[in-house]
C-alpha cells in the first residue's frame, strides 16, 4: 500500500514536471509543438490529481488504522 507521504512526494515529482512542460510551452512558437505540450499538461495534470486522490485515500487509512502506514 502506497503510503500518504509517498503519494504527496510523487504528486510533487509531477508538479515539478507541469512546470517544466509549462515553461516549454511558453518558450515555443511552434503550433505542433505547443499543442504536443498542452497534451501532456493535460496527462501531468490527471496524474498529479489522481495521486491526490490515492495520498487522500492512504491518509484516511492511515488516520484509522495508523499501523496502515507501516505496510
Amino acid at each position: 500500500m502506497t503510503s500518504s507521504e509517498e503519494s504527496l512526494n510523487n504528486a510533487e515529482h509531477l508538479l515539478a514536471r507541469l512546470e517544466s512542460a509549462r515553461g516549454r510551452l511558453e518558450n515555443t512558437e511552434d503550433p505542433d509543438q505547443a499543442i504536443e505540450i498542452l497534451q501532456e499538461l493535460a496527462e501531468l495534470a490527471k496524474e498529479v490529481e489522481a495521486e491526490l486522490q490515492r495520498a487522500k485515500r492512504a491518509a484516511e487509512t492511515e488516520a484509522v488504522n495508523p499501523d496502515a502506514a507501516a505496510d
